[in-house]
C-alpha cells in the first residue's frame, strides 16, 4: 500500500534542485528560511516569470499549451508548479476534462544558461512528471528542458533510474525537515557560484547553524 503525506507535510517540489546541488543549501532555504538572490538566481526568475501567465492555456495545432499548472504528489509528499505542459493529441494518450480525444502529457520547464554537467535540472523536471504521471494516472516516457542561453529544447527520457533517484531524495528531504536538521558546510568549487555563499559562512561556523552564528554575533554587539 502506498503511503501518502499530508499536505502539512508537502514541501517544495523545486527545493530538489538545491538538494542535489548542496544539501545544506536546500537545508538554508528551506529549514532556516535564508535566502540571497544573485545574478543567476535574478535572470533564472526572470526567464521563469516569463514562461509562466498563470493558468493560461492555448492551443496550437494539436498541441495544448497549460502554463503555471499546480501539482502535487501524495506520494512523495511534494507540491509545486510546472512551468509548462503541454498536451498533445495522441491516440495512445489520455481524456483530458474539457477536451475530445486523447492527449499525450508532456512537461517543459526552462532555465537560464545551458545545460548543465550535473543531474540536477533533469531531477526537478523528472519529478514534475512523477507528480503528473500520479494526477492523471498515465506514463509519461519523456519531458523537454529549454535554456535561455541556446534557445534549444533538451529532451528527458524519464527513466526508472531517474524515477527511483527522485524518490529517495525527498525522502531524505523529509527526515532532514522533520528533524530541522542543517548539514555541516563542506566547502567545495560550487560554493563560489552559490547564491547563499555569504550567508552559508562555511569558514566562520562550520556545523554551526546560520541562525546560531547570526544570534551570537548580535550578543557580542549588545
Amino acid at each position: 500500500m502506498m503511503t501518502e503525506y499530508p499536505e502539512s507535510e508537502y514541501l517544495l517540489l523545486s527545493g530538489i534542485q538545491h538538494f542535489a546541488f548542496c544539501r545544506r543549501q536546500w537545508a538554508l532555504i528551506h529549514i532556516e528560511q535564508l535566502w540571497e538572490e544573485n545574478l543567476r538566481t535574478v535572470e533564472g526568475r526572470i526567464l521563469h516569470e516569463r514562461a509562466h501567465d498563470k493558468f493560461a492555456v492555448e492551443k496550437r495545432g494539436e498541441v495544448v499549451i497549460s502554463r503555471g499548472m499546480p501539482i502535487r504528489s501524495r506520494e512523495m509528499g511534494v507540491s509545486g508548479e510546472c512551468d509548462v505542459v503541454e498536451f498533445h493529441r495522441s491516440p495512445d494518450g489520455i481524456p483530458i476534462h474539457g477536451r475530445e480525444g486523447l492527449w499525450r502529457v508532456v512537461p517543459v520547464e526552462y532555465k537560464k544558461g545551458k545545460p548543465k554537467a550535473d543531474d540536477v535540472d533533469i531531477l526537478q523536471l523528472t519529478a514534475q512528471s512523477v507528480c503528473l504521471e500520479e494526477m492523471f494516472c498515465c506514463e509519461i516516457p519523456h519531458g523537454y528542458l529549454f535554456y535561455g542561453e541556446t534557445r534549444h529544447r533538451t529532451e528527458v527520457v524519464f527513466t526508472q533510474a531517474l524515477r527511483d533517484k527522485v524518490r529517495s531524495l525527498f525522502q531524505e528531504m523529509h527526515q532532514y525537515y522533520q528533524r530541522r536538521h542543517t548539514p555541516k558546510a563542506r566547502r567545495t568549487k560550487a560554493c563560489n557560484a552559490c547564491s547563499l555563499k555569504d550567508l552559508c559562512l562555511s569558514k566562520l561556523c562550520g556545523n554551526v547553524s546560520v541562525e546560531k552564528y547570526i544570534e551570537e554575533q548580535l550578543r557580542e554587539q549588545e
